[in-house]
Parts: C-alpha cells; structure tokens; sequence
C-alpha cells in the first residue's frame, strides 16, 4: 500500500484508510465484535494504517471496538476520532445536539483516550462545526491537548472555507475530512483550493456514495428502518433510479481497466490530489480487499477526461441529507 501525506504536516497514512462507523453504526446490521477486530487486523496486514472513529459512532462503541482492536499494533496505525456533540445515549443519528465548549472538548478527549486505550491521539476532528462556540476557542481547546501530549494533530469536518482559515491561524489544521466522491462534488468550488493553499490534507468519507457507487444497490434495494441510508433524500427509491446513471459510468471505465465500480470510484478520488485520502469503510473482508485494489488502478489523462465529461452530463437527483442534517454542514 502507497503512502501519502496529509497536506503540509508530517502524518504519513496508507493510500486508503479504513472508515469503522458501520462495524458499529448507521448501516442497521450489529456485527460481531471479534468478526470486525479480525477485519481490523487484516486491514493492517494489507498494510492499511488509517483507522477513523468518532465518540458518536454508537455512540461510544466503535471507539471501544478500536480500543480492542488496535493498541497490539499501535506503532504501526494512525487512529483518528472526534468530537462535538452531546451526546445522547440511545439517540438516533441526527438526534445528537453540538456542543465544541472548550471545557467539553478536553473531556471528550479524555474519554476518547481511555476507550481507545491509546496514550495520545493522532488526530482530533472536530465533527461539526459548532455556531456557538467561536472555532478560535475551539482550536485553542486542541492546541491545549496537543501541547500536553495527548493530541498529535488537529482535524476539522464539514467546515466551511472560513472556518479552516480562523481555526489554521491558531493551530494548524492537518486535515479536513468532508464528504467527497463523484456524486458529490461541491468542495471542488472553494474548499480543495483552499486546503491547497493552506497545506491541509483531504480525507474524503462516504467516497462510495454510502455504498451506492459500488453498483450494488438499485432502485428496488430494500433499507430497513435501522439503516440510516433509509432517512437520506439521495436514498429515495425514484432517487436511486435517476442516480443510476453515476454507476452505470463507472461501470463502462471499470470495464475497461479489468475492475469494479467501486474501484473506479475510489481510483477517481485519488487520482485528483496527492494529499486526499479516501476513508471507505465495510465490514466485509472481500470488500476490503477490493477497496485495497483501486489504490493500484491508474487512471490516464484521458479516462478522467472521458469520466469528466460524462459526468457533467449527469445531474444527482436527491439531497445528500435531510435539512436539520445539512445545516451543520459547510459552516
């Protein structure tokens, strides 16, 4: 597996790295905590060392799923966590109000440290930006934990440009991590030029389209109630039908390079700057491995040039999330 670095800093991390939300959370499944730690494992064996977690993802469990899984290979993985919400035990996604009040934010810390049972945290995201908390303080807060040893860097999550250059200026920002793949590519306009000025990397969730850009979803795919696709407007069924159009893309250049939409999706992702690291997650070994392959995949001037103009062609039917949901987003 490739390395990268993120932007400017010096944290190195695999190509890839591996997004453990829906070992936990999220996609309706409870999976089996030893089947997950086992996946952990083989991701590092394949030589994945980017491990993303949050206190909400359970909340709480999927950090304690790491904290099991990791610390026998801590020398050689990057785990990254986050925090900003109140958290509400039992709440459903979208329940959780924010909360990124300095004080709180260094007990988060705290906790997160003893869940992972890890002595310092690689990088600290805030994961919604909070209106009312003014981000200086929140950096600050970070840049305490940092000077303490228990943070090595600090990473923010759907911030608006704005927001990333006032929280740079106190402590710099290693890493944005924001929604980004080839069905929604609005940090195009102003965020990834901005990362590029400041030397801030890009770390892409969701760079499957939450599974849909896999090509293993269609119209008449069924969500349980627990699966939180099923709340996302871009999930409707008329939406997955219209929305079709994306995988049957990535299927005709998969075709063409010997790989799977999948591929082709997360290939697109790194192929459009060395500092963007795609954190796709699953809970399936033979996905891993599948997602492990894109990072060999090359896409010639000219594929991107024959995915660019199809795609512009192509208008994505759906909200990404419900209003409450997207309104903390790109502050």
């Amino acid at each position: 597996m490739q390395k990268r670095k993120l932007g400017n800093s010096n944290l190195e991390v695999s190509a890839l790295g591996l997004g453990c939300m829906g070992m936990s959370f999220s996609y309706g499944a409870v999976h089996d905590e030893q089947e997950m730690i086992s996946l952990i494992h083989a991701a590092v064996d394949r030589g994945i060392t980017f491990f993303d977690t949050a206190e909400v993802y359970g909340p709480y469990t999927n950090e304690t799923l790491l904290g099991k899984a990791l610390p026998p290979l801590r020398d050689k993985v990057v785990i990254a966590t986050k925090f900003g919400f109140n958290i509400i035990p039992n709440g459903a996604p979208g329940s959780q109000t924010l909360n990124s009040r300095p004080e709180h934010i260094k007990q988060a810390a705290e906790a997160s440290l003893k869940r992972l049972n890890i002595d310092v945290i690689d990088l600290l995201y805030q994961h919604r930006v909070d209106p009312e908390v003014p981000i200086e303080d929140v950096a600050g807060a970070v840049k305490d934990l940092i000077q303490e040893g228990k943070v090595k860097h600090f990473g923010l999550s759907e911030a608006g440009v704005q927001t990333i250059r006032r929280a740079h200026a106190v402590q710099p920002v290693t890493a944005l991590q924001s929604e980004y793949s080839l069905w929604h590519r609005v940090p195009e306009a102003e965020i990834i030029p901005t990362l590029e000025e400041l030397g801030i990397g890009l770390v892409p969730y969701s760079p499957l389209g939450k599974g849909f850009l896999t090509g293993k979803m269609d119209e008449n795919t069924e969500l349980g109630s627990r699966d939180f696709r099923s709340t996302l407007p871009r999930f409707t069924p008329e939406a997955r039908k219209a929305n079709q159009a994306f995988v049957d893309l990535l299927a005709t250049i998969a075709k063409q390079k010997n790989a799977t939409p999948a591929q082709i999706a997360l290939a697109w992702l790194l192929a459009q700057k060395p500092w963007i690291v795609p954190i796709p997650g699953t809970t399936k070994l033979h996905r891993l491995d599948e997602n492990i392959g894109s990072a060999a995949i090359e896409l010639t001037a000219d594929d991107l040039g024959q995915i660019e103009s199809a795609a512009a062609e192509i208008k994505v039917q759906g909200a990404r999330y419900p209003e409450k949901l997207e309104q903390m987003t790109g502050r």
